[in-house]
């Protein structure tokens, strides 16, 4: 049998492979950057475009829809996004006439995605420290529902209504 020896040619006991390659690690002090995607392997080959059945759409996700992806969806495939901190607040719709104002507000924000979660449409608005009275003004209109959530950097933390909103109002001049 090519490329495996007995243990009597080797003087080792069972058989070996001759021509075993052992595959490469990174040294240990090497720094990887943690954000980084992962290596994807590359197809050697692509098969005939009559059996390819996505010949049309493109390789990689548009801008459109990498911006309709959750935080943490993106997150998971892309790794950590580099952003400066940000408070969001993210309501459901909601009858009454301060809709219009909440969302006229939110559109404010440096980042506004309209949503479908559990059949029922919310707004996530975000905003940076810089963007505080904006924040704050939107929060008294919809601050007064349950259903609306305070993220710190796009995570629910603890107090974040009653410890972080107050800290962030600090800095309206």
């Amino acid at each position: 049998m090519e490329g495996i020896t007995r243990r009597s040619d080797t003087g080792k006991s069972g058989y070996h492979f001759s021509s075993a390659r052992m595959s490469t690690t990174h040294a240990p002090n090497e720094r990887r950057d943690p954000n980084a995607a992962p290596a994807a392997p590359v197809p050697d080959y692509r098969p005939m475009e009559r059996f390819w059945p996505y010949v049309d759409l493109p390789e990689q996700p548009t801008d459109e829809e990498l911006a309709a992806l959750s935080p943490e969806l993106s997150e998971a495939l892309f790794g950590t996004p580099r952003l400066p901190f940000s408070v969001t607040i993210d309501f459901p719709a909601f009858d009454g006439p301060d809709l219009d104002r909440a969302i006229a507000i939110a559109r404010l924000a440096r980042e506004h995605r309209v949503y479908t979660a559990a059949g029922r449409t919310r707004h996530r608005a975000r905003f940076f420290p810089e963007d505080a009275l904006r924040l704050r003004n939107l929060f008294e209109v919809v601050g007064a529902n349950d259903a609306t959530e305070v993220l710190i950097d796009d995570r629910p933390l603890p107090y974040a209504r009653e410890l972080w909103l107050p800290l962030i109002w600090f800095l309206i001049r």
